[in-house]
């Protein structure tokens, strides 16, 4: 398999995946404004399948670090595969319910009120995790917590922004902030379940014999099975708008489904290369 070694190169691999885990809910601004994100989602995991699949049978099997996909699915034991599969439902879950305070709130306030949270309360867990292993969480933590202090300081603009907008329409702020925090709480430890089902050769604190690429895998095997459970409960009981059945998915046009894939793609790109960098820049710094 293909991983990177050198720090500087892991660096700028997690400044790509920020790129990609901050820019995927963009890609529903592609379809139609009828098109709502419950039916949306679904394609948005197929995407996130397809990447994992591709990357476990490319830079998974290619290169000369480690084991291909295929001898580490042979070795690899039930613990393993339950962490990766446990952290792709919480991040499912996380993640559904960031998309409904985004089609709430917008994705200007939703999004960096979540996804702040979840990248704040994720990098602080990964650190603990490192630190009480005995590892060494960041080479240069000032600028870790300076990075964590402005993903901060957004939220709170992002919640001030917001309650005025909504004064302003005489609209009460409190459901989408809610739903948007308790989204980035979920999400915040879906990265430490899916550091736990690595081989401890490849990341520093890990205790599982998955390969980084295999833990991929099985998270989007995850994330594609709690789909089945999760969106069907979120189309029968939207935060806003009519209930939706499967039958409004397949009504979809070929430029909406574009939309949802093309955001699973790039997200799951994102989670690729993170972990392509996790083990030379470590799952504290990686994960922020």
């Amino acid at each position: 398999m293909v991983l990177i070694q050198n720090y500087s190169l892991a660096i700028a691999f997690c400044v790509l995946t920020m790129i990609c885990w901050g820019s995927w809910a963009n890609a529903q601004k592609i379809a139609s404004k009828t098109w709502r994100f419950e039916l949306y989602y679904w394609d948005v995991v197929l995407g996130m399948l397809f990447v994992g699949i591709l990357s476990a049978f490319t830079v998974g099997s290619l290169g000369s670090d480690g084991r291909n996909f295929l001898t580490d699915l042979q070795t690899a034991d039930t613990s393993s595969i339950t962490n990766a599969i446990i952290g792709g439902a919480l991040w499912n879950l996380g993640t559904i319910l960031l998309v409904a305070a985004i089609n709430i709130a917008g994705i200007a306030i939703a999004f960096p009120i979540g996804g702040g949270i979840a990248w704040i309360l994720g990098t602080i867990v990964n650190y603990i995790i490192i630190e009480m292993s005995g590892g060494t969480a960041s080479q240069k933590p000032v600028l870790l917590w300076i990075g964590v202090a402005i993903i901060i300081t957004a939220i709170y603009l992002s919640s001030v922004i917001y309650k005025r907008m909504s004064q302003s329409k005489n609209e009460k702020p409190v459901k989408g902030i809610v739903i948007a925090i308790l989204a980035g709480i979920v999400i915040a430890f879906f990265y430490g379940f899916m550091v736990k089902s690595i081989d401890p050769a490849f990341v520093s604190g890990g205790t599982g014999k998955l390969t980084p690429y295999s833990t991929i895998f099985f998270y989007c095997i995850g994330v594609f099975v709690s789909t089945f459970i999760i969106n069907p409960v979120m189309m029968a009981k939207p935060v806003t708008g009519a209930p939706l059945s499967m039958k409004d998915y397949f009504k979809g046009t070929s430029k909406d489904h574009f939309a949802g894939i093309l955001a699973g793609i790039v997200f799951c790109i994102g989670v690729v290369v993170s972990f392509m960098a996790v083990g030379a820049a470590n799952p504290a710094i990686a994960y922020v």
